[in-house]
């Protein structure tokens, strides 16, 4: 029950900011089936709000949460892809959601409750959060690495990008294991056992790699060599910091090398195409000069 309120308490003031994103887009002429649905979800959320349940019941609240959240940000995405990414206050705005799609971990971390953060909202939200922000950056970078002037002006900016998003997409293949297949583990398709056992489990994971390789590539081509320290795409004071190296090289050649294998194995004649990932993997593959 402590859970519960503790929940309940740490959920009602980003419930009221997320009211007021969903008026303020609303007030600007934003209705589509996304909206509506995050505004459904939002009802629900502030009437559970002022009941008191057990702790599956806190549970409950911070996957509407974060499913609210999936939902009324994707249609401010939509918007920016509509609109090319407007060069003078994009990128304001990446940084906005990728800030707003980071709360519902936030929340989770705050409640204290005593189990993973995967328990609480589930492998696919999860996965969905981390995919939506490296999504996010990849989009952005594929646009504004285009504009040759704003390029040569901010190439720090957009390697920093390009390292928080290829952070992001690694992170959300990684939460799920592959599964180990053995004598106790067996399909009677064997192409689906052997993509289980690379760790792809939907298409969006194989996007997600396809995504890495791509701004891997382009950090090399652009960028150049070396690793890049990742900085977390948030506000100024923030202290958040992924921490980690990351070199655009040898990430790139491995995501790729994985992307080309899955789909000319068992994915052979399913549409996924490769000859993109194989010219970049050339590009990646030549000697360092």
């Amino acid at each position: 029950m402590a859970e519960g309120a503790s929940a309940v308490s740490a959920l009602r003031p980003r419930l009221a900011a997320l009211g007021r994103r969903l008026a303020a887009l609303r007030a600007a002429g934003g209705d589509d089936t996304f909206l509506v649905k995050g505004s459904a979800t939002l009802e629900k959320l502030k009437d559970l709000c002022k009941e008191e349940k057990e702790k599956t019941y806190c549970s409950k609240l911070l996957q509407l949460y974060t499913q609210a959240v999936l939902d009324i940000t994707y249609f401010e995405e939509n918007q920016l892809v509509d609109e090319d990414f407007p060069e003078d206050y994009s990128l304001p705005k990446v940084k906005e959601l990728i800030c707003v799609l980071s709360e519902p971990e936030d929340l989770v971390k705050e409640c204290n409750i005593n189990e993973e953060s995967t328990s609480i909202l589930g492998l696919e939200l999860f996965e969905c959060l981390y995919w939506r922000k490296g999504a996010l950056l990849y989009m952005y970078c594929h646009t504004v690495k285009e504009r040759s002037e704003w390029l040569r002006e901010n190439i720090g900016l957009f390697k920093k990008c390009l390292n928080n998003g290829i952070h992001y997409l690694m992170k959300m293949l990684s939460f799920r294991c592959p599964l180990q297949l053995d004598e106790d583990v067996s399909f009677q398709d064997k192409d689906t056992g052997r993509l289980l056992s690379e760790g792809m489990f939907s298409d969006t994971h194989l996007l997600a790699m396809m995504y890495s390789g791509e701004m891997c590539y382009w950090g090399l081509k652009h960028c150049g060599e070396g690793k890049q320290k990742s900085l977390e795409m948030t506000n100024p004071v923030s202290s958040r910091s992924q921490g980690a190296s990351l070199d655009f090289r040898d990430v790139g050649k491995n995501v790729l090398t994985k992307y080309v294998a899955v789909c000319e194995g068992p994915l052979k004649g399913q549409g996924w195409n490769t000859t993109s990932a194989k010219q970049m993997l050339c590009h990646l593959r030549k000697p360092h000069s």
